[in-house]
């Protein structure tokens, strides 16, 4: 997992927006909205491509939706008699954080020129990339989804959707795509379901297809329905089309529910904030203590802290204030400068005075800020700090988009519970379990494999510098 450096958070993963209108739209300002509503997904990179059949516009650079898409930029890929855009907000998981590896990617080939935007990794993106580089494949950018873009370019006997389907056969992973030609929106996903994707409608006819409901309300767009894992979905001038590719059992990210999905999303039929509850009144229910109030670390704590008092009938209240606009682009060289960033982020409230806290958040990466926030709280007069996880101890890598680094920087791969809990300073420490997980994300199974090493979508061909990299 890449971290946020200040929060000790998994990094966001990427966020992928489509439309068609089968009427000529605004579909750069509708596309913006999209992406700014999955901004939570991705804060490195935006870009947008945008058709009217025959022009294809693309717009694409480092930063934030505002930022890269100001009047300017913006108009410049609006297209008067526009029918097919796509968007991508990116958080890079394989590939630098450089402007070529932003997204959409394109490419010209005898479909026409294609634009992909890309949730999530390939396992075996390596291996088909080297066969096709002896092949004589060439590639502009070092992220896998360009191999993707190749391996549906290369079939030149197939129309576009027997050649994206052929390609979602040769890749492996958890992933989630929007692909556009000129005249037509794609939408798949990987055959575990493991990285989110839906689809929508206005009331105008036109589809959306994105990685959270979010972005469809935001664009005036119903939820109809999840595309379904291995499925393959397209729309053109004569409607909305499927084709199941390749089904398998699902098994999404729990994480998306533990973390990632905006608290207002709906996911394969389980909604985001409703889980957070639940898991909060399993961790109740499996690891009680006395206290005076329950406190959550705002904001990926919230929802598991309203589970946790009210199953255990003890007060929630606010004991950290989280100051809105201490974004994520000021860089903090020292390990004081880090610190002291925290502090511009999250500061006590009188609310922990002479109480004994519970504190929940939604993960524990390395510690480091956990330990800051504890520390916070006793110097605010809190008298216990008893620290609940909803979601169990990160032990293993993940391959399916949420890039890890070395294991040593996972605190629960070198070091027990207790050492956890003397390493950040709390009276106690306690993490929901593995069934808890399951049963507060009731309905589909689910990947636990950052949890418990079980990988559902398989696990890249591992070189031994890249096997001592993940260990060490």
């Amino acid at each position: 997992m890449i971290f946020d450096p200040i929060l000790d958070k998994p990094q966001d993963e990427c966020g992928v927006f489509g439309m068609y209108s089968p009427e000529p739209a605004d579909l750069a300002w509708f596309t913006y909205l999209g992406l700014f509503a999955l901004q939570h997904r991705g804060q490195e990179a935006a870009g947008m491509c945008v058709s009217d059949g025959e022009k294809f516009h693309v717009e694409k650079d480092l930063g934030l939706v505002t930022q890269v898409f100001d009047e300017r930029r913006l108009d410049s890929v609006r297209l008067a008699n526009a029918r097919v855009s796509i968007g991508h907000v990116r958080y890079s998981t394989t590939g630098s954080n450089l402007r070529f590896n932003a997204q959409p990617l394109t490419t010209r080939t005898n479909k026409g020129i294609l634009g992909l935007a890309h949730n999530g990794n390939f396992v075996n993106a390596r291996e088909v990339r080297n066969a096709m580089l002896m092949e004589g494949a060439l590639f502009a950018t070092t992220n896998d989804s360009e191999v993707m873009l190749n391996l549906i370019a290369r079939e030149s006997h197939m129309d576009l959707v027997e050649a994206t389907a052929a390609a979602m056969k040769q890749l492996k992973g958890g992933f989630a795509c929007v692909l556009m030609s000129r005249t037509q929106l794609l939408g798949f996903r990987d055959p575990n379901g493991v990285r989110p994707l839906v689809i929508g409608q206005r009331e105008d006819g036109a589809y959306v297809i994105a990685s959270e409901p979010c972005a469809l309300f935001t664009v005036g767009a119903k939820l109809l329905r999840d595309v379904q894992p291995g499925e393959l979905v397209w729309v053109d001038r004569t409607g909305l089309h499927s084709l199941m590719v390749e089904p398998r059992k699902p098994t999404p990210c729990a994480f998306e529910w533990i973390y990632f999905a905006r608290s207002d999303s709906r996911l394969d039929g389980v909604d985001a904030h409703e889980s957070r509850i639940r898991m909060g009144h399993q961790l109740a229910r499996e690891h009680p203590v006395e206290a005076d109030i329950v406190v959550p670390v705002p904001d990926s704590g919230i929802g598991a802290a309203i589970g946790y008092a009210r199953e255990s009938g003890i007060p929630f209240d606010y004991g950290l204030y989280k100051n809105p606009y201490a974004g994520r682009t000021f860089i903090a060289p020292t390990q004081e400068a880090r610190e002291l960033k925290v502090k511009m982020k999250l500061s006590p409230t009188s609310a922990v005075a002479g109480k004994r806290v519970i504190l929940v958040d939604d993960s524990i990466v390395r510690g480091t800020t956990s330990r800051q926030i504890v520390n916070l709280l006793r110097e605010a007069g809190a008298t216990e700090v008893h620290f609940r996880v909803s979601s169990p101890p990160i032990k293993h890598p993940c391959f399916y988009g949420i890039d890890t680094a070395a294991r040593k920087e996972l605190v629960a791969s070198t070091h027990s519970i207790e050492e956890i809990r003397e390493l950040i300073g709390a009276d106690t420490l306690s993490f929901i379990s593995e069934q808890g997980i399951r049963e507060a994300v009731s309905g589909p199974g689910l990947c636990l494999a950052c949890f418990n090493g079980e990988y559902p979508a398989g696990t890249p061909l591992l070189n031994d510098v890249d096997k001592l990299a993940l260990e060490v």
